[in-house]
């Protein structure tokens, strides 16, 4: 192992890497420089220095390119390689093992054999990068220390700015310590993107919290400790009692100063950056979080200290401030949107005009270019992206890097519903919370998207794509991670896209303060509720005066009758389709699931025997 680091790289670099007194480690990377054969190996520490050859690395061929703003750079994926590939993204388990037939699995053996024959040689001619992260603030009981090999200088770049640096953390991993381990090369290029991704491969090493990563650019895939180490996570922290989740973090502000902390778990496009972004509000993170108890009390931290973000509709009204990080000098990456000559990027729902032609991911673009199926391509692709760092936002939250966590008031699942949720509503309790809010979540597909509206997808917890544990586990483990807490969390649903018959939304796109401060006010028993068959409700008294106060708007009885009716024949049949899911797919559900569903079920029926199928607040209040 030794002779092999001895050989490839150069003493200032050995030093550095035999100074993290990791022999598994060691182990890991020698066994990766035999594999890919690389014609040196690069070992970057925490210093100033080390990140910023990272970035000129990155800018210099590196698979970025400067833009006109200082700081700026640009990025383009692939024709076919503008997302997560979800097909070919498997956990590898040995022989005899099951995680369930809804988690995409496959034979260990035969995928190591097949994966690693694509990294065999892979990094001839090339420089291996090994950098070191940290998932969760560092020197904390939430760090998880990673090691990232890649032949791609845009990969470690992300990295440092989604995740904190890693260097000085590792060294406390000691001999026999866990960590994670990602391996990635981008592959055979052409045109600077990844030419071979019919060989693009994402496999996911439970046992040896090992991911691989090949023949692809896209940093869903390529970017090791976003979500396939949250799959790595999920698996780890099911052994261990403690959560891993797609959630966000802010701070929701409260009279009197009072900051009460708030974990979201939303599925795409149903406003789950937005929430954690709300005016006057602060954010910890927006995308992945860990929860452990501590003293009687669940805290949580942001896994990351950046955020990789999609663009489309960020624009000065909408997302202020984000609008503001991206338009001004720093650190930011601009992915797969347009590049105009000047050298300044452009993307749909900016707020302003789009250039009719540029370079994007499809090369020189105009307006009317279409594939060679005869569609159009769009000039900004609507899963372009950007990467910055968390830093760079005016409304970061003081305890964002808290290594202690933050305290978790209530915890949020929202989907995309045209005609069943209220726009908020708090569960009874926490077993119900979980079980009818995060294990029943469902969000509607939009036309935009899959070309076909409304077809509700079951999405448990917002997390279906990344569980590394059988469903019925899982689920058991949030229900079970209430025990020992003094005063859990309280748990609500928010809905921000119910709609009128007539297809026209209910609420407006800045409502969703309104329905976040109220749950805030709730958590703190500043104000009441009334009781529904599936949980409580704002009154309308403290919803007009949040309207109000924080928007300037009157909210009439009116729009509260129509958004916070029960609608017992919807919320019926969301029961039955969401229970017909886990009969036909959750083999080792809890019957405490079944039994729910049934108490829920039976409350609703009461309800419309005395008030019929569409019941007023105000009958209930």
């Amino acid at each position: 192992m030794n002779k092999v680091l001895e050989n490839k790289l150069t003493s200032e670099h050995l030093d550095k890497i035999m100074a993290v007194g990791s022999p598994k480690m060691h182990a890991f990377v020698a066994n990766a420089i035999e594999l890919t054969n690389p014609d040196s190996v690069y070992v970057f520490t925490d210093s100033a220095e080390d990140m910023e050859h990272m970035r000129n690395l990155a800018k210099n061929g590196g698979g970025e390119v400067p833009l006109a703003m200082e700081g700026h750079t640009y990025h383009f994926d692939g024709f076919g390689d503008q997302a997560r590939d979800k097909a070919n993204t498997k956990y590898l388990l040995a022989k005899g093992a099951s995680l369930g037939a809804s988690l995409n699995s496959t034979d260990k053996d035969a995928a190591t054999e097949e994966v690693r024959s694509f990294l065999k040689n892979s990094m001839v001619g090339k420089t291996m990068l090994v950098a070191f992260f940290c998932l969760g603030p560092t020197d904390s009981d939430f760090s998880i220390s990673c090691v990232q090999v890649t032949d791609s200088p845009y990969v470690g770049h992300s990295e440092s700015m989604l995740y904190r640096p890693g260097y000085e953390q590792f060294k406390k991993v000691g001999e026999a310590g866990d960590f994670f381990k990602f391996i990635h090369t981008e592959g055979r290029l052409e045109n600077g993107v990844s030419a071979d991704t019919d060989k693009r491969r994402i496999y996911m090493d439970l046992d040896e919290n090992l991911v691989y990563s090949t023949n692809t650019q896209y940093a869903g895939n390529t970017v090791g400790l976003k979500k396939l180490a949250l799959r790595l996570a999920i698996n780890k922290a099911s052994g261990e009692g403690w959560l891993a989740e797609h959630m966000f973090v802010m701070g929701a502000h409260g009279p009197g100063g009072r900051i009460t902390y708030f974990t979201g778990a939303f599925p795409s496009a149903c406003g789950k950056t937005s929430t954690s972004m709300l005016p006057g509000q602060t954010i910890v993170g927006d995308d992945i979080a860990y929860l452990r108890k501590k003293d009687g009390q669940m805290r949580c931290v942001n896994v990351e200290s950046g955020i990789f973000g999609i663009i489309r509709d960020v624009n000065p009204d909408d997302d202020p401030v984000i609008h503001e990080a991206l338009t001004k000098p720093g650190e930011v990456i601009f992915g797969n949107v347009l590049i105009s000559d000047d050298l300044k990027p452009s993307w749909l729902g900016m707020g302003q005009d789009i250039p009719e032609t540029g370079t994007n991911y499809s090369g020189k673009w105009h307006k009317g270019k279409t594939d060679d199926n005869g569609n159009d391509i769009s000039p900004s692709h609507k899963n372009a992206r950007y990467t910055l760092k968390i830093a760079a936002l005016s409304n970061k939250d003081e305890r964002a890097d808290d290594p202690k966590g933050v305290p978790i008031g209530a915890i949020v699942y929202g989907g995309r519903d045209s005609d069943t949720l209220a726009p908020v509503e708090q569960a009874f309790d926490w077993t119900e919370g979980i079980i009818a809010k995060g294990a029943s979540l469902e969000s509607e597909t939009t036309a935009a998207t899959l070309g076909k509206e409304g077809v509700r997808t079951f999405n448990i917890m917002s997390n279906m794509d990344f569980v590394s544990v059988p469903l019925g586990q899982y689920i058991q483990n949030n229900l079970d991670f209430a025990d020992g807490v003094d005063n859990p969390p309280s748990i609500f649903s928010v809905n921000y896209f119910l709609k009128n018959a007539d297809g026209n939304y209910l609420n407006g796109m800045l409502d969703k303060v309104v329905w976040i401060l109220w749950a805030e006010l709730r958590v703190n028993g500043d104000v009441e509720a009334i009781k529904t068959p599936t949980g409580f409700i704002p009154l309308y008294e403290d919803l007009a005066k949040l309207f109000k106060d924080k928007l300037d708007q009157d909210y009439t009885k009116e729009q509260y009758e129509k958004q916070f009716t029960v609608r017992v024949p919807n919320l019926l049949a969301k029961i039955d389709r969401v229970e017909q899911i886990y009969r036909a797919k959750v083999d080792d559900a809890p019957q405490i699931v079944y039994d729910t569903f049934a108490r829920i079920r039976t409350r609703l029926n009461e309800a419309k025997q005395k008030h019929g199928e569409n019941i007023s607040p105000s009958d209930l209040a």
